[in-house]
């Protein structure tokens, strides 16, 4: 036996009903009993523990299990809200091994150390080793979660993942390890395969502004930009485009509006990685406006462009980051069993009611079952990359056979 996968979504008023219902209907797509691993991306509507308890009555005791709480969630054959996402992956030629680490706001490296003390540095037999990260999507330490991710696992272990959300409420992520649920954590799954796995990242942004300079910053706070106060700069930037894209005045919308939600989700930040390539900051703003915040820490002396991400491009980016993968795939010449999607909220934001179209171009395209959510950041760490924290992408994760 290869590698096969299942998916399933659920939906539901009792959460160990609905736990036990997408894992059932997820086990129902493989060739055996046997679960080997399992991740879950679970709506803040249930309870988690409960959603937990339902899966374990259908996968037994045995299945490697991680997961984190999500806004929407998705399949290869549906998107839904107020959901429970279930992968199970049963492999002869994969193998899975999970940590989970805690106090992740205080001291980054000791929570991935703890998470990853069982981790073996190589596995007899299976030459490869790629890694799952996800943590608490609050805790403002994504860019250095994925540096020291990958110094601890070392830099031939390539890295996805995302940030745990709470549908936009900005309240409290958590994170799942086996029966255990945790805030200010991190959990993470090593993956020793025979074959090379693939991984992908795609945004839809394109520059509107000249640079801005961070001038005055605090943590994930951003005071100023080139002297001046930031979310001022920022709407100077999209002023005239929003004019035109949404019909309103930028300086009429409040804070707490959900269309100046969705403008500064499509007109973000972008940090110039060279060569054309743009690292995405999704900035938002509260009752006060004397400040713009951020998923992360943003230094003083970061170069910011505004930039602009239309419907179109977000559904053609994740279309895009598919093929690739695929392409890839189909370079070193490896099977594809099934992969895990880790999609940004904000993207979800931007497209509304067309979200379902983006999650479609990446079924089109990679024609094999898959898993994802929306997070509120995504990892993706490939060979010899040196940064790896994203906002408003789409991260893609290939299993092969």
């Amino acid at each position: 036996m290869r590698t096969s996968i299942g998916t399933a979504l659920a939906t539901g008023t009792d959460g160990r009903k609905v736990g036990s219902e997408a894992a059932a209907s997820a086990l129902a797509d493989l060739p055996t009993d046997r679960v080997d691993f399992c991740q879950v991306f679970c709506s803040i509507e249930y309870e988690y523990e409960g959603v937990l308890e339902g899966i374990r009555e259908i996968v037994g005791t045995d299945a490697a299990l991680i997961g984190c709480s999500t806004a929407s969630a998705f399949t290869e054959r549906e998107v839904a809200e107020g959901a429970v996402a279930v992968s199970l992956v049963t492999s002869d030629t994969l193998t899975f091994v999970t940590g989970f680490g805690t106090g992740l706001r205080e001291n980054v490296s000791r929570a991935v150390r703890e998470a990853v003390e069982d981790f073996p540095a190589a596995v007899d037999g299976y030459p490869y080793l790629s890694a799952i990260n996800l943590h608490d999507g609050l805790s403002s330490v994504g860019e250095e979660l994925a540096l020291v991710t990958q110094q601890k696992l070392g830099p031939t272990v390539s890295i996805v993942g995302g940030s745990a959300a709470d549908d936009h409420q900005l309240e409290a992520t958590h994170v799942f390890h086996d029966d255990t649920v945790a805030r200010d954590a991190v959990v993470l799954a090593l993956i020793a395969s025979k074959e090379r796995p693939i991984v992908s990242v795609r945004h839809g942004h394109e520059p509107l502004s000249d640079p801005v300079e961070v001038t005055r910053s605090a943590g994930s706070d951003v005071f100023e930009l080139d002297g001046k106060p930031a979310f001022e700069v920022w709407k100077d930037a999209v002023r005239e485009p929003v004019r035109e894209e949404f019909g309103v005045e930028i300086d009429d919308l409040e804070a707490g509006d959900q269309l100046l939600q969705r403008i500064m989700c499509e007109f973000e930040f972008g940090i110039d990685q060279g060569e054309g390539r743009y690292k995405m900051r999704w900035p938002w703003v509260e009752d006060d406006y004397q400040v713009l915040r951020f998923a992360l820490d943003i230094p003083e002396g970061t170069v910011f462009r505004v930039m602009h991400g239309a419907s179109d491009a977000q559904i053609e980016s994740a279309r895009e980051a598919a093929e690739t993968a695929a392409e890839k795939a189909e370079t070193e010449g490896s099977g594809i069993a099934g992969a895990f999607v880790y999609d940004c909220a904000c993207r979800g934001i931007v497209l509304g009611e067309e979200f379902p179209v983006a999650v479609e171009a990446i079924a089109d395209e990679l024609e094999v079952p898959f898993v994802g959510f929306e997070t509120y950041g995504e990892m993706c760490m490939g060979l010899g990359q040196f940064s790896g924290f994203h906002n408003t992408t789409t991260v893609i994760l290939l299993l092969p056979e």
